[in-house]
């Protein structure tokens, strides 16, 4: 897969060399968007039909829909339709040939790749935003930090009271995105260690649903995008600590981008082949500065 020129990746729990290294990679990304843009508006400048569809990932939903809206204010002759459904239902309909854009809060699997290049075709991967996986509580619960291996052990059952990690004396009750999301992959892959989800997680359909049951719910907890809860009163973000011993973190702009919070990650525009003609620059105008002051206006992290 090509990744917008580089194969950003996401480690939990890094050390110093590594995660100077993967700051090394920010920067290098930076640096090569603008060939990138480049490179997509040679491969093909004109409109060769009026439509572009996108599915994908609920995470990316808000901001797919925005950089759609804007950017038919400049080309209004061209339909841009965004759905959600997951990262998993965004990319089963790439591979089938359904849509021109694949959103996606994970990078392909293996089996992914595979199904698309027995069609003949390649998928390329282009890093367009970044973003932290919140954890939300409701305002009176008194917990405010935990580490990746509390939020193990309540996601996967081993912790069902929250005064197991130093809160009241109240059942937990888990919610979390269905499994054709890209953040329930994620999350279970990064802080679960691919463990299963406990039986009585509640999975909902989108992140909008999580905040909205935790606002209600005292002893609930999930995980959205960052960009769904930075603005929010009615549920608190979390500190997410890498091990007993490491400072609590919230996810900002600055701890996003420098992978000092533990559950960043990047988001991805997925197409078959290099784009041609209106999806090239579409998908150029995404990475621009343009693109990328939307991402951050709607409260995701520009990668440049």
């Amino acid at each position: 897969i090509i990744g917008a020129g580089i194969g950003y990746a996401v480690t939990l729990s890094m050390g110093t060399t590594e995660a100077e290294s993967l700051r090394n990679r920010i920067r290098t990304l930076e640096t090569q968007v603008t060939g990138l843009q480049q490179q997509l508006l040679q491969a093909g400048g004109t409109l060769q039909n009026n439509s572009v569809v996108v599915q994908g990932s609920d995470t990316m939903l808000i901001l797919a829909q925005r950089w759609a809206e804007e950017y038919r204010k400049t080309h209004p002759e061209l339909n841009i339709a965004v759905t959600g459904g997951g990262s998993g239902a965004g990319i089963a309909a790439l591979i089938d040939g359904r849509v021109d854009i694949a959103d996606a809060s994970r990078p392909m699997t293996q089996s992914e790749v595979d199904a698309l290049k027995a069609k003949g075709k390649t998928p390329v991967q282009f890093s367009v935003a970044l973003d932290g996986v919140s954890i939300i509580v409701h305002p009176n619960n008194t917990v405010r930090e935990l580490t990746i291996q509390q939020l193990a052990a309540i996601y996967t059952g081993n912790y069902t009271n929250w005064n197991q990690v130093g809160g009241p004396n109240l059942r937990i009750t888990v919610y979390g995105r269905q499994s054709t999301s890209g953040t329930y992959a994620f999350f279970k892959e990064h802080v679960m260690k691919n463990k299963d989800y406990r039986a009585d997680m509640q999975s909902l359909a989108g992140n909008s649903e999580l905040v909205q049951v935790v606002s209600q719910d005292q002893s609930g907890i999930a995980y959205v995008g960052v960009a769904y809860v930075e603005r929010r009163t009615d549920v608190v973000i979390l500190g997410v600590k890498k091990d007993s011993s490491s400072p609590a973190v919230k996810p900002t702009v600055a701890t996003i981008k420098s992978n000092e919070y533990s559950i960043s990650r990047p988001l991805y525009v997925i197409t078959t082949g290099y784009p041609q003609g209106k999806l090239a620059a579409y998908v150029s105008w995404i990475l621009s500065p343009e693109g990328q002051r939307i991402a951050a206006e709607e409260g995701y992290v520009p990668i440049i």
